[in-house]
């Protein structure tokens, strides 16, 4: 049997309980504050000299001290206070420059986009459908109304972005919009060493890519690369570095296989390697076998290098160094010393190579 408590008496447990855990609360934030007060002094002044930062005691600290291996992170808030800066302006050149066509037109900006610019509603092909689901290596049974909705809805914003960029853009073809402020630039020198690699050691173009065999943006990544394959030819060379992460359980493994295949041929290499990112879901043993077996490797010798697991070494090589340099996601490339950190449209990439011409 249940015995209920007076109300009133109810109310002054609960109140005395709330104010004991009020009083605690106190304790412990009156603690916490002096805790926080008990701060480095710190005197903000003009540098005695350019590029120093601080001086702890009698040492001058430099900037490049500073930042030490953060560089990269440093170099990622530039770029996105950058990328936010050209987001302002694109949205200012439209309120301005298409504002004032549709005030010559008696339009809204809107409608004047909507009705002169875009020309009503964009439609969404099957085609267009198609060839995102594939680009973007969306599965069939992934695909349902809702997402189909989704991806529609993508496509017709992205349609309509892309025709308001071109209309800016005819805008400004005989008056051009002056910036003042710099893209950031990251000139990191990375080492290709004895990685997989193709293309001369001599050319222009410089692509070193940190990937994982079960990331699905790595396939991408694979993708992006044979597209700068076509596109620069000899006037590239690229090496490819291992950095499978800890989430992907077979990665590591698939990465000591395909060094194991570059023992043989650098060609095997990476006839192993695409096969791999066409076949991420199959990455076991036998799997790993039969595609080396494919690519014409001896199997022998690859079965050796399994066992013995001496390409281990060269994996934990490769991951040490990503870290060191500041990698933390895959894919990341490095194009002439240049950070870029996903798997980019190629266009991306080509304002890269294009800034180095000048």
């Amino acid at each position: 049997m249940i015995h209920r408590q007076p109300h009133k008496k109810y109310l002054s447990v609960s109140l005395a309980t709330a104010l004991l855990t009020a009083g605690a609360f106190a304790v412990i934030s009156a603690c916490s504050d002096q805790q926080a007060k008990a701060k480095p002094v710190l005197v903000h002044k003009e540098a005695p000299k350019a590029g120093v930062v601080a001086k702890i005691g009698s040492e001058e600290i430099t900037e490049e001290q500073l930042i030490g291996d953060g560089q990269v992170d440093f170099f990622e808030i530039k770029k996105r206070e950058y990328e936010l800066k050209m987001e302002r302006l694109n949205k200012m050149m439209v309120d301005k420059l298409v504002g004032a066509e549709a005030k010559k037109a008696g339009m809204s900006t809107d409608d004047f986009i909507s009705k002169k610019v875009v020309g009503g509603e964009v439609k969404v092909t099957d085609k267009m459908f198609k060839e995102f689901v594939k680009e973007k290596r969306i599965p069939d049974g992934q695909v349902t109304p809702q997402i189909k909705e989704r991806i529609n809805a993508y496509i017709q914003g992205t349609k309509k972005q892309e025709l308001v960029q071109a209309y800016v853009a005819k805008l400004t073809k005989g008056q051009p919009v002056e910036v003042y402020f710099k893209k950031p630039k990251m000139d990191m020198k990375v080492e290709a060493g004895d990685s997989p690699s193709f293309g001369s050691k001599d050319a222009a173009i410089q692509v070193i890519e940190f990937s994982d065999f079960q990331c699905p943006f790595c396939a991408r990544g694979a993708d992006l690369v044979h597209e700068l394959k076509k596109r620069y030819g000899k006037k590239m060379h690229f090496s490819f570095k291992q950095f499978p992460l800890p989430m992907h359980k077979e990665a590591r493994p698939a990465s000591e296989a395909a060094l194991c295949v570059n023992e043989q041929s650098s060609d095997k290499f990476f006839a192993f390697h695409d096969l791999i990112f066409k076949s991420q879901d199959k990455l076991d043993t036998a799997s790993l076998e039969g595609y080396a077996k494919k690519v014409g490797a001896n199997l022998d010798k690859f079965k050796e290098c399994i066992s013995s697991k001496r390409q281990a070494a060269n994996v934990q090589k490769d991951l040490d160094y990503g870290e060191k340099l500041g990698v933390r996601s895959t894919p990341t490339f490095f194009v002439n010393g240049q950070l870029v950190s996903g798997a980019v449209p190629i266009e991306q990439i080509a304002e890269i190579i294009e800034d180095e011409k000048q």
